[in-house]
C-alpha cells in the first residue's frame, strides 16, 4: 500500500484503465463458459486478490479493516457488485457496442456526481477532453450502435453509475481505506453469478481465464483506481478511464489479428489525444501545488 501511495493518483489510474482494458480480449478467449459463469468465477478470483492485499497490508485484522469503510464503503460495495452484475446483464441483452457506449458514459457521470456531491469544479481543459473523448469513443463505436434491447440499454447503465458512486465515496473519504468494498463487490457478484448461472463447473481452460480475469484484470485493475482516485478529481478520473475503450481493440490487433477499422483508429486517436492533454494538465497542476 504505502508503495502505491508514493506514485501520482492519475499515473495509478491510468494504470487501472489499461489493466482493465484486457477485460475483451480474456472474454473472447473462453472457450464454452456462459458470461454468467464467468462472472461467478472472475468474482471468485477477484475476491481473493483482494484478500490477499488486505493480510499484507492489516496482516491479521482483516475483518477491522472492512469496518474501517464503515457504511459508505458497504454501500458503495453493494453498489459495485451490482454494476458488475449489470455488465453481465447487458452484454447477454443488448449488443456489445451499446455496452461498451453506454459504459463510457461513466466520464459524464463522474463529472456531474463530482461537481454536485463534491464541489468538484471542472476547469476547461478538462470538460475540452471530455467533450474530445466521446466524440472519439462516438467515432469508435458510431457504427455499431443499434436500439438494442431497452431492457439491456437501461440496465447497462448501472455498470457507470455504480463506478462513479465508488469513486465518489473514495473521492468523499480520501483517507479512510475503502479497498476493503472491492471484496463486498466481489462476494455479491459471486452470489448472482452463482445463483444466475445454475451450474458453475467449466473447463480448467476457463477457470484459468477466470483466474487472469478476476486476480489480474479486475483485481489490479480496481485496486490502482480506487488508490488512485483519492488524489484525483472526479472528472480527471472519467477522462483518463476512457484510455479502456483504446487500449482494449489494441490488444485484440496485437494478440488475435483483429484489426479495428480505420474509424475506430482515428476515434481512439482522438481519445488518447484528450487524456493526453489531461495528463499533461493534471501534472503541471500538481508542480505548481507542489511550489
Amino acid at each position: 500500500m504505502s508503495l502505491l501511495l508514493k506514485i501520482p493518483g492519475y499515473i495509478l489510474v491510468f494504470l487501472g484503465a489499461v489493466t482493465l482494458s484486457f477485460g475483451g480480449l480474456i472474454v473472447k478467449s473462453f472457450e464454452g463458459a456462459t458470461l454468467w459463469q464467468i462472472l461467478f468465477w472472475r468474482s471468485v478470483f477477484f475476491c481473493i486478490v483482494i484478500i490477499i492485499f488486505l493480510s499484507i497490508t492489516y496482516k491479521n485484522q482483516i475483518f477491522k479493516s472492512i469496518s474501517i469503510s464503515g457504511v459508505p464503503g458497504l454501500i458503495g460495495g453493494i453498489i459495485l457488485g451490482f454494476g458488475f452484475f449489470g455488465y453481465v446483464f447487458a452484454m447477454y441483452n443488448t449488443t456489445v457496442a451499446n455496452a461498451n457506449f453506454i459504459i463510457q458514459t461513466q466520464t459524464l457521470f463522474l463529472a456531474i456526481f463530482g461537481y454536485l456531491f463534491l464541489k468538484e469544479k471542472i476547469s476547461k481543459i478538462t470538460l475540452i477532453s471530455i467533450i474530445l473523448a466521446i466524440a472519439g469513443i462516438t467515432l469508435m463505436l458510431g457504427n455499431s450502435l443499434t436500439q438494442g434491447q431497452m431492457l439491456g440499454n437501461m440496465i447497462a447503465f448501472i455498470m457507470p453509475i455504480s463506478f462513479a458512486v465508488l469513486i465518489i465515496i473514495v473521492r468523499k473519504y480520501p483517507s479512510v481505506d475503502m479497498i476493503p468494498l472491492q471484496l463486498v463487490a466481489g462476494i455479491v457478484a459471486m452470489i448472482i453469478g452463482y445463483v444466475v448461472a445454475g451450474r458453475i463447473d467449466i473447463s480448467l481452460h476457463d477457470i484459468f481465464l477466470g483466474f487472469l480475469a478476476g486476480f489480474f484484470q479486475v483485481g489490479f485493475g480496481f485496486i490502482f483506481i480506487t488508490i488512485g482516485a483519492r488524489t484525483t478529481p472526479s472528472a480527471v478520473v472519467g477522462v483518463i478511464m476512457m484510455s479502456e475503450a483504446i487500449f482494449g481493440p489494441l490488444w485484440a490487433w496485437i494478440f488475435i489479428n483483429e484489426q479495428p477499422p480505420l474509424i475506430v483508429l482515428l476515434g481512439g486517436s482522438i481519445v488518447l489525444f484528450a487524456v493526453f492533454i489531461q495528463f499533461l494538465n493534471t501534472s503541471f497542476s500538481e508542480k505548481q501545488n507542489e511550489k
